[in-house]
């Protein structure tokens, strides 16, 4: 395992009895950076998702986390992550100010009181602390959700399309917050995403999935060129079509 490894996905694959939805996955994530995890739906992303965090055990392959086998030692990992996805709700009975002591204490954050305050401050949620997580706009969850994902200070961020279902401005918003996060801490993300504009912003690589196989990998401007495309939404239209690249191969 490199030092600098956030991740490091070693054959990774899961089988549901003849199907196979994720093959053979390899990648090793480092530390500080922010990548891409791309694909259609069905491509195998939530699927590999879901065996980082350790809800799912691989049918084969290791997954490694922070330095900490996710076999073997999946809660000296997840103490470190987080996860965000707005198709993930929160307890809409609870205020926000309780969904997030709730998830402070689950990852034994010292000074919760402390903490959810210097998030409500940082990400605007001053407001709605105390409105129930089920009266809130599509924005507001988000920006909850986010809170969510942060309590703990994570030095790993999975993110599962963070500004689905947001405006324009809201969405911009996020997409700030969530560079100037990683820049201010070192952060790695891996952000599963449709928003190729979104992607090309914040990702310094990218690995593009099909079928639950790694199809193609590199940094949004090499996948461009590689393709002979003007940009990323292209190239994953060819993906996706089975189209061939019109440009030439980049190491």
């Amino acid at each position: 395992m490199t030092p600098d490894a956030a991740i490091r996905a070693e054959g990774l694959t899961k089988r549901y009895g003849e199907t196979t939805a994720v093959d053979a996955l390899s990648f090793t994530l480092p530390r500080g950076a922010t990548w891409g995890l791309l694909g259609g739906n069905g491509a195998g992303k939530s699927t590999t998702i879901a065996m980082l965090l350790g809800i799912l055990v691989p049918s084969e392959g290791q997954v490694t986390v922070l330095g900490h086998d996710m076999a073997r030692d999946r809660f000296a990992a997840l103490a470190r992550m987080n996860f965000s996805s707005p198709y993930v709700a929160l307890p809409h009975r609870l205020t926000v100010a309780e969904n997030l002591r709730v998830y402070a204490h689950l990852y034994d954050v010292p000074h919760a009181g402390a903490r959810i305050a210097e998030l409500a401050e940082a990400l605007q949620l001053g407001e709605i602390l105390h409105r129930p997580a089920g009266q809130l706009s599509a924005g507001q969850k988000t920006r909850v959700a986010l809170a969510k994902a942060l309590v703990n200070r994570p030095e790993l961020l999975l993110l599962d399309e963070p500004t689905a279902s947001l405006d324009p401005d809201t969405g911009d918003w996020v997409r700030s917050w969530l560079e100037r996060y990683r820049a201010e801490t070192g952060c790695a993300i891996l952000l599963a995403s449709h928003n190729m504009a979104e992607v090309e912003r914040l990702c310094g690589h990218v690995l593009m999935m099909k079928r639950g196989r790694l199809v193609a990998e590199g940094s949004p401007a090499a996948l461009v060129a590689r393709f002979g495309r003007d940009n990323l939404e292209d190239v994953f239209l060819d993906i996706a079509r089975d189209r061939k690249a019109h440009g030439k191969e980049r190491a």
